[in-house]
């Protein structure tokens, strides 16, 4: 659905209120993580992620970084993931998120690390 191979990648999880925060972790990592790269055509850099135990309608921050340069601060960036039904308190919502590019408007160059 991307204009041009992804560049960017991250993956959160959002654990319902039964369960534990070690859950989330359990199923990012690595299991979510190694077959996403090998979808992609690879990546040097593991998968930025985060994981954390929610209400039903919770939200989760889901980072976003460069796959093969992880300080690429141009390519670093967060998007809030939030599912109105969901989590129940025995469910885990899975997210994964990919980019083409930089995020919207960054300062190019500007930063100790230019892309």
């Amino acid at each position: 659905m991307l204009g041009a191979p992804p560049v960017c990648y991250g993956k959160a999880a959002l654990i319902g209120t039964s369960g534990a925060m070690e859950h989330g972790a359990a199923v990012l990592h690595p299991t979510l993580g190694k077959p996403v790269r090998a979808a992609i055509g690879g990546g040097k850099f593991l998968m930025p992620s985060n994981h954390k135990v929610g209400a039903l309608g919770g939200q989760i921050d889901l980072p976003l970084g460069h796959k093969d340069k992880p300080w690429s601060f141009d390519h670093i960036d967060t998007m809030t993931v939030s599912v109105p039904d969901a989590p129940r308190a025995d469910e885990i919502i899975l997210c994964i998120g990919m980019s083409d590019g930089t995020r919207a408007h960054p300062r190019v160059g500007k930063g100790p690390n230019p892309t």
